[in-house]
């Protein structure tokens, strides 16, 4: 498949829904087009930093004083975020995150323990460090946005965490039930359930062969996580979720007590993927929450990317 039918599929498949909506679908056929290739979905060849990177989809923005690192929610990939640049001030540099084992990094194994995910996500990070940066995660990519931002601490961590659909991480999981465990057929079934993800990839076997693995690796990583008290983050949280969303209000706003700096609540309209179905509502929310780094004032007060000297 190239990039002309990806182009295709995204005006025939509709947007937000359950693990990536058209971001599975696009993300799926970029599985089947990047096994041969090394060009990512901009048709730009990807380095060779990127390959063993989660940066292909990065496109380095010169102007940009800050950068947005995105980090995916289970199932999904770097199209999540596919549309945030255009939404975003150009001296924003959005920088989305791709997990191993999909998309350009389809030849490397899945992980599906989280502690081992964090350490490899840290490492990546730090390769794109050189200017001051902010996290944003969905779901399952807050929590990795959390614990990456707890490794890199005060000095190297992120100037914000932005964290979104995720109750707070020392909240214990409401659903004991370990999705990743089912059988093939018990996990379309409850897949069909949550109704998000579409009916078209449902249908198609071929695609169904691709999800399953990538979903249940993830859902792996996620019930893997074990919360470990530590001192809380020194930065800002921002926490959002879908108005709708089956995740109770205050287990999101529970995310205060995770830092010592101020922490900030919006709800959105939509269900737990309200950051699709409400995406321009949701740039201009961040935009207006990132503006304090941008402005000229505010970053003369910022402390230099850190070195990593002393």
């Amino acid at each position: 498949m190239n990039i002309d039918g990806l182009t295709r599929i995204g005006n025939l498949v509709p947007a937000g829904g359950c693990f990536g909506g058209v971001d599975l679908e696009f993300n799926l056929a970029l599985v089947f087009m990047v096994r041969n290739h090394t060009y990512n979905l901009m048709g730009q060849p990807i380095t060779q930093k990127q390959k063993s990177l989660g940066f292909a989809y990065h496109r380095p923005n010169p102007q940009s004083v800050l950068r947005v690192f995105c980090f995916p929610y289970a199932g999904s990939g770097i199209i999540a975020y596919r549309n945030w640049a255009a939404g975003l001030p150009l001296d924003i540099e959005v920088c989305p995150i791709q997990l191993p084992g999909r998309g350009h990094r389809i030849r490397q194994p899945l992980f599906t323990e989280c502690s081992a995910l964090v350490t490899a996500l840290e490492n990546d990070v730090k390769a794109y460090a050189d200017k001051p940066f902010v996290f944003f995660g969905h779901s399952m990519g807050a929590l990795l946005a959390f614990e990456v931002a707890r490794r890199l601490g005060s000095r190297e961590g992120p100037l914000h965490l932005f964290v979104s659909g995720r109750s707070a991480p020392q909240i214990p999981r409401r659903h004991k039930r370990k999705l990743s465990d089912l059988p093939d057929g018990e996990l379309l079934q409850e897949l069909r359930r949550l109704d998000g993800t579409p009916s078209q990839i449902l249908a198609r076997p071929e695609m169904v062969k691709e999800m399953l693995p990538v979903l249940r690796a993830d859902f792996s990583v996620v019930e893997s996580y074990s919360y470990q008290a530590t001192p809380p983050l020194t930065c800002p949280i921002s926490a959002y979720a879908g108005s709708e969303d089956a995740i109770i209000k205050q287990d999101v706003e529970a995310w205060s007590r995770q830092t010592t700096s101020t922490f900030s609540f919006t709800a959105f309209p939509g269900g737990h993927f309200f950051i699709q179905t409400s995406q321009r509502l949701l740039l201009e929310v961040l935009r207006r929450e990132l503006s304090r780094y941008t402005r000229q004032n505010d970053r003369d007060a910022l402390p230099p990317p850190y070195d990593g000297q002393g």
